[in-house]
């Protein structure tokens, strides 16, 4: 049975641990054999997987959670490719297909964006050495099998593909210029017109690049992507930064890619999206920064509600201790609970914005979302309510203390992370610090943060302070699936079990739906005026927000978790006119 030993360098600290503890609590390093060793170099820990027995003893001793060993199954042979000896290991490739778009669904640093890299030209697998392979050597590994044929096309140039990068904010560092030059530029299959009118693009053709948002350089990177003449549109995280308008044109436009001669491969964490876009969806499960492994290919909704579940039948692999199920739960009767705050005339002018919040309440003990698009005003309104920002116009009780979470994070600090969760730690360790997985963070400088790390130390912060209300700005962003279901069961265990009221702005439905006991929907024209409306029951809610969108929801039978329909399918149609857009 292969066995793999993974050294995460980045927590690795021999001297925190008295010199190597891992080395000298080995039962093979006692009898005189090297079989964890420090590297010479990065005077990190290094282990022979060979020399390895599997014990279980380093993992558990480690104090900073840097090693984990694993037995693999045996019809797992080497690794597709590997980041180094004792760094991530990646199994199996999913292989794309013409016609189709295929989707790839996993929790983050499971291997999904390297998988991309691999298949769009940007990385040539190493098979699991130290040393370079050449893609001969890849077509050899693949002999017999579909990704045979097609590294051999990519190596003979018969493919051509696109590629779409996870992290569009640093293309202002690599790309200047004016909008509408770059993307004349890369149009290779003279679409312009259309890609620019699919992705709402023309009234910022004159902007310069570095001067976009987050979500006009998603949608400028998303048609720089689908302009060039590709057999493989290969796009990374293409909801990020996008509002749900945003998110369901974009997802139209990707359906229209694929043809006889091309296909698409898609990674994203928004489920309802990826749901929508995809005809297949290959699982990548494993353990985080340790190793990948791609799933054979599923059906779309059979792939998704696998990936709930936790289990793999077919494989016979459990990557996941408990299945992620949803409930349709009963509508809060707010009536039963005790007022917290309210507001009423609220406005608030900002250039040529307004925004107007007429009358609303927020009750203790519970849960509020927060709908709408981008530019709609929904930031001002919670800035507001938190006394970030002070109204034009209206009323607002003020004796409510207020914990606020903005949309954008502050990474500058290099104090570590304990610094700043010492209240969580010691009050919240079970209700947020271990299901954020916190835990290994603690002594990590803030400024040496993922996106992902940085959101939830972020939540975790800001549901610990001492406050009343809380409100959270965007907390999904940068987390993957799995994270952004756990941050959600935090949120409503902190609201129910310490009777306090939580505001949550978003762009995932599905985070939203599983999160929320009530609705604020804000309505208008984005960069002109907005109003917000509510708070509503969910079924209210969402009927006003969707109607807004032209979107149905129904409830996938076997998980409960929220799909959408299809554009004028039957169950569209009948949902529209019995006027329950959300559920049928």
């Amino acid at each position: 049975m292969p066995r793999i030993a993974i050294v995460r360098k980045d927590r690795c600290n021999p001297v925190g641990c008295g010199n190597y503890l891992c080395a000298r609590v080995c039962p093979v390093n006692m009898e005189g054999k090297d079989c964890i060793t420090p590297d010479p170099v990065t005077k990190k820990a290094v282990i022979d997987e060979h020399l390895c027995t599997g014990c279980g003893i380093c993992p558990n001793r480690c104090p900073f959670e840097a090693i984990y060993i694993t037995n693999l199954p045996e019809s797992l042979s080497e690794p597709i490719h590997r980041y180094g000896r004792n760094g991530f290991h990646l199994y199996r490739l999913p292989v794309p297909k013409l016609g189709t778009v295929v989707g790839l669904i996993g929790r983050n640093g499971i291997g999904k964006s390297t998988t991309l890299k691999i298949l769009s030209g940007q990385v040539v697998p190493n098979l699991g050495t130290d040393k370079d392979a050449t893609i001969q050597d890849v077509i050899q590994r693949f002999k017999g099998t579909e990704a045979q044929a097609f590294f051999e096309k990519m190596r003979d140039e018969k493919i051509a593909i696109s590629y779409k990068p996870q992290q569009v904010d640093l293309i202002p560092l690599k790309t200047k210029g004016k909008v509408e030059d770059l993307l004349r530029k890369v149009d290779e299959r003279n679409q312009f017109d259309h890609v620019i009118d699919q992705l709402d693009l023309k009234h910022i053709l004159h902007n310069t690049v570095e001067t976009l948002s987050g979500g006009e350089l998603q949608r400028v990177a998303i048609a720089a992507c689908a302009l060039k003449q590709a057999t493989i549109y290969a796009i990374d995280e293409p909801t990020s930064y996008l509002d749900i308008k945003q998110r369901l044109r974009m997802s139209r436009f990707l359906r229209t890619l694929p043809n006889e001669e091309t296909g698409v491969l898609l990674v994203d964490h928004d489920l309802i999206i990826l749901d929508s876009v995809t005809d297949q969806v290959h699982l990548v499960y494993g353990k985080e920064a340790a190793y990948g492994i791609v799933s054979f290919p599923k059906t779309s909704r059979e792939g998704i509600n696998t990936y709930l579940s936790g289990f793999i039948r077919d494989e016979n692999m459990r990557f996941r201790d408990k299945p992620i199920t949803f409930q349709a739960r009963p509508p809060t009767d707010a009536k039963k609970l005790n007022l917290l705050t309210s507001w009423s005339n609220i406005t608030k002018k900002q250039g040529h914005f307004t925004l107007e919040a007429p009358t609303g309440s927020l009750y203790r003990q519970e849960v509020v979302g927060v709908l709408g698009e981008n530019g709609i005003g929904k930031t001002t309104f919670i800035k507001i309510l938190a006394r970030v920002e002070k109204p034009d116009t209206g009323e607002i009780d003020q004796g409510v203390r207020v914990s606020y979470k903005p949309q954008y994070l502050d990474s500058a600090s290099d104090e570590p992370v304990l610094t700043i969760l010492q209240d969580a730690v010691s009050k919240y360790n079970i209700q947020l610090i271990q299901p954020l997985e916190l835990n290994h963070l603690l002594t990590k400088p803030i400024n040496q943060l993922s996106g992902g790390e940085l959101q939830r130390v972020a939540i975790a912060k800001c549901l610990s302070q001492d406050a009343e209300l809380y409100v959270l700005d965007e907390p999904s962003a940068y987390l993957d699936v799995e994270q952004r279901l756990a941050a959600s069961k935090a949120i409503r265990d902190i609201a129910y079990s310490h009777s306090k009221t939580i505001l949550v702005v978003d762009h995932d439905l599905l985070f939203i739906d599983y999160v929320s006991d009530r609705l604020l929907v804000c309505e208008g024209q984005p960069a002109r005026h907005g109003t917000v409306h509510g708070p509503f029951r969910m079924e209210d809610g969402m009927n006003r927000f969707l109607k807004g969108i032209d979107l149905t929801f129904r409830r996938d039978p076997e998980t409960k978790r929220p799909r959408a329909n299809s554009p004028g399918s039957r169950l569209d149609r009948e949902q529209k006119e019995n006027g329950k857009l959300y559920y049928s």
